[in-house]
């Protein structure tokens, strides 16, 4: 028997310590959780994509009563580059999430989760495939408290499905 190891490696920073291009992103997340259609769970997350042509593309989760029919702000944004902008290489992706019920009582800046979100399996499969297509994809979660810049998609899922 062998026992091995995985670890990740990631850089946690407060948004002010970001750089101006991440920054940028994440407020480009942050302002798409307005998008999201979350009447159930009242969890609005926003992502935002940064391409390799500078462009910036992005998606809210919405949700839908005959669960799971709903998509995930993540695959929203990702499917939406791969469609529109086919062969443009993703490079980064930040991605926000926030709380409803707390947005009613405290305001959207404060509405935010304190800690970073990280997308759920099949998001990290659906970018992991542009990771394989592109190279790695930076990510970028954002919390009020701090945010974690992680190299690549495949860092958060090492053990990935790749064959076919």
């Amino acid at each position: 028997m062998k026992e091995k190891e995985i670890k990740t490696s990631y850089k946690e920073y407060s948004f002010d310590e970001l750089p101006p291009e991440e920054r940028h992103l994440v407020e480009k997340a942050k302002e798409m959780t307005r998008k999201s259609y979350a009447p159930w769970s009242k969890f609005m997350v926003g992502a935002a994509i940064l391409l390799d042509n500078g462009e910036i593309v992005c998606g809210a989760n919405q949700e839908n009563v005959a669960f799971p029919s709903g998509t995930c702000a993540e695959r929203s944004a990702c499917y939406y580059a791969g469609a529109n902008h086919p062969g443009v290489p993703l490079r980064k992706i930040a991605i926000a999430a926030r709380n409803l019920s707390k947005d009613e009582t405290l305001g959207f800046e404060e509405s935010f989760e304190k800690t970073p979100v990280a997308p759920c399996g099949a998001c990290r499969q659906a970018l992991i495939e542009y990771e394989r297509l592109y190279g790695p994809i930076e990510v970028i979660l954002y919390g009020a408290d701090s945010t974690y810049v992680i190299p690549s998609v495949s860092a958060l899922m090492p053990f990935t499905f790749i064959d076919f």
